[in-house]
């Protein structure tokens, strides 16, 4: 993609109303731009690492046995009568009626329209267990949106509804879904760790979040230090016996400000290894059991051929959310650094003198190999000076910058630049594309 055909209106400075750096470097970057309080425009830019956090959570997802499908914005209000949630969700709820005076409201959640859809098709238990996920834009009317993607008011999130005929069955599909975050948040080059949390709006009695510690979040949190460190299980796991591993974990205190427990915290972890700080949240799971199949009659035979109501879980992730939260965790004072599993483009490509046909023609050369090679490529061709270059590459936080000028070409080399690091060398062509890979 060359940069003198793209789309990116980079700033300068942020607006004054941007309060933290992953809002401000998302503006600055020609990422987003707010089109009402908590509404955003995604850019090309923004919308590349957007779709590349969709596909490594819809790859974990599956991994993990769930099957996706897509369920529409808007919902019915008779729905969330019959779960008796629809009067009390509250103002965050966007109410509407269409032309027919039909009561409908904009998705702030879908328990309520995945179990009408399970109850209609699913009807024994020789069907289950089963896990049904969407990746679906939401609407939650915030009192107070701010801080850009990370509290706005439409956001796109992944959320995954488990169906199981008992409770132990359930907590299993729960541990599945427990395991798959942990590896999703690795592959994003995050690390979160699992909370005990309060269920809110959703309901029931076992829930966890999902907290990215960040000087910026937006609530306390406390658990054991052993838990940031803690690897990922990774996907050769046997997907079928989890308990140990989430057990690990959960044996372990770690709680948000709602749940904590300061004497609990003190007598379960040794001094040296309380930790207190800040986190954001990227995802949340719930087991709630009968909730909603009982008072929405979702219930399948059972093998002794009595019906019975289903045990259910809901898992979401804040996909848009976590943009914020991954330049949260990865930024400088020159701006973003993207891991390489989510950065927009794997590599930049930088002429240092766009007039200069040898230069051109190395450029060319270079674009072309990498892509040949796998990788995807922004060529800045335009004739910005080289300072404007250099300041943008490192603002949108390309995890490699390979920089060809006039000297290099009557040399045979190139510069190449690692974002994350800082370090620079130069080599021969050949030698770059190695070790970009």
């Amino acid at each position: 993609m060359r940069l003198s055909r793209y789309f990116l209106p980079t700033l300068k400075e942020a607006p004054s109303d941007a309060q933290i750096v992953s809002h401000q470097l998302m503006l600055r970057a020609g990422m987003i731009k707010q089109e009402a309080a908590g509404i955003y425009a995604w850019l090309p830019l923004g919308l590349r690492v957007l779709n590349r956090i969709e596909q490594i959570v819809r790859e974990e997802q599956e991994r993990a046995g769930a099957v996706e499908l897509l369920m529409p914005t808007l919902q019915l209000a008779d729905l969330w009568r019959e779960s008796g949630r629809y009067d009390a969700y509250g103002p965050e709820m966007l109410r509407i009626t269409d032309r027919h005076e039909r009561e409908l409201l904009y998705g702030p959640t879908n328990e309520e329209m995945i179990t009408d859809i399970f109850r209609s098709f699913v009807k024994s238990y020789k069907s289950l267990p089963l896990n049904l996920f969407h990746i679906q834009w939401k609407f939650r009317d915030e009192r107070r949106p701010r801080f850009g993607v990370m509290r706005g008011r439409e956001f796109l999130m992944k959320d995954a509804y488990s169906f199981d005929i008992d409770e132990a069955s359930a907590r299993r599909a729960y541990n599945r879904m427990f395991v798959a975050y942990l590896n999703t948040f690795a592959r994003l080059g995050l690390k979160a760790v699992p909370m005990r949390a309060d269920t809110g709006p959703i309901g029931g009695e076992l829930s966890h979040e999902f907290i990215v510690l960040a000087d910026t979040g937006e609530s306390q949190v406390f658990c054991d230090k052993a838990l940031v460190e803690m690897p990922a299980p990774g996907p050769d796991v046997d997907w079928n016996d989890l308990q140990s591993i989430v057990d690990g974990r959960t044996s372990l205190y770690a709680a948000t400000e709602e749940m904590h427990d300061a004497a609990q915290f003190e007598s379960q972890t040794a001094e040296g290894d309380r930790l207190s700080a800040r986190g954001i949240e990227v995802g949340h799971i719930f087991y709630f059991g009968t909730k909603y199949s009982a008072p929405m009659k979702a219930r399948v035979a059972g093998p002794d051929g009595v019906d019975t109501d289903v045990h259910m879980g809901s898992y979401g992730v804040g996909v848009s959310r976590l943009l914020g939260a991954i330049i949260e965790a990865s930024h400088d004072d020159a701006g973003i650094i993207w891991p390489d599993a989510v950065a927009p483009f794997d590599v930049v490509v930088i002429n240092l003198r766009a007039n200069d046909p040898s230069v051109c023609e190395a450029c060319e050369a270079a674009v072309d190999a990498l892509e040949k090679a796998g990788k995807s490529v922004l060529y800045d061709d335009t004739d910005e000076r080289p300072g404007g270059k250099f300041a943008t590459a490192d603002l949108i936080g390309i995890p490699w910058q390979l920089v060809i000028g006039p000297k290099g070409v009557a040399e045979g080399v190139v510069e190449l630049k690692r974002r994350a690091t800082g370090e620079k060398s130069t080599v021969p062509l050949a030698a770059a594309l190695e070790a970009i890979g």
